[in-house]
């Protein structure tokens, strides 16, 4: 990145901060800040353990941006004022992407920023299970490691899940179905999908 895309970059991301969460930036609203996470509330660590499950019935409602960020943060966000993220990765590389698909498109986590910026335009979640939000785990498909990262990640969403009383599901079904248009590097691909919705009325 050169200075000047430093600087751009920036700019882009103290508007988010000076708007407030939720707010669309410029760019035809491509980023959104996120609300930051509620890092002292929640249930025991204990209870969403014994909470933890996956539901094969997710309902399509939407989950709010206070949920949403929180759910990636706790997939992917930074908790360390170094940078340091909230799952461990091989030598601190960090080489993992997370996408979120919603009714709105298809946006891309960024874990620095607490934001997401939209990738790709439309309503792509039938191209997985229809859920209201399915979240998609990237990583370098050589990396020996990927799969303990991209675990950790969908782990950490769905003890967030058991505690903020969501559905989720981890499938392996479909989990590439827009690798062909997302903005992944060389060598990257989606490893598994989590579709999370708010639970269900049983």
């Amino acid at each position: 990145m050169d200075r000047r895309d430093f600087l751009r970059k920036g700019t882009v991301f103290a508007a988010a901060a000076l708007m407030g969460p939720g707010a669309a930036l410029a760019g035809g609203g491509s980023v959104v800040a996120l609300p930051r996470p509620d890092t002292g509330g929640g249930k025991p660590l204990m209870t969403c353990l014994a909470q933890r499950r996956s539901s094969h019935v997710l309902g399509r409602e939407e989950l709010g941006l206070p949920a949403l960020g929180a759910l990636l943060w706790a997939a992917w966000g930074v908790n360390r004022d170094d940078g340091k993220r909230v799952v461990p990765t091989a030598m601190n590389k960090q080489q993992a992407m997370v996408f979120a698909v919603r009714s709105d498109g298809v946006w891309e986590y960024l874990p620095r920023e607490h934001a997401m910026k939209k990738v790709l335009e439309g309503d792509r979640r039938r191209s997985f299970d229809g859920a209201g939000l399915v979240l998609l785990y990237a990583a370098p498909e050589k990396d020996r490691y990927a799969a303990m990262h991209v675990g950790s990640m969908y782990q950490n969403a769905g003890l967030y899940c058991a505690s903020a009383g969501l559905d989720n599901c981890v499938k392996y079904q479909k989990h590439d179905a827009l690798d062909a248009e997302l903005p992944l590097p060389d060598g990257w691909a989606t490893f598994v999908t989590q579709s999370v919705a708010p639970r269900s009325a049983r």
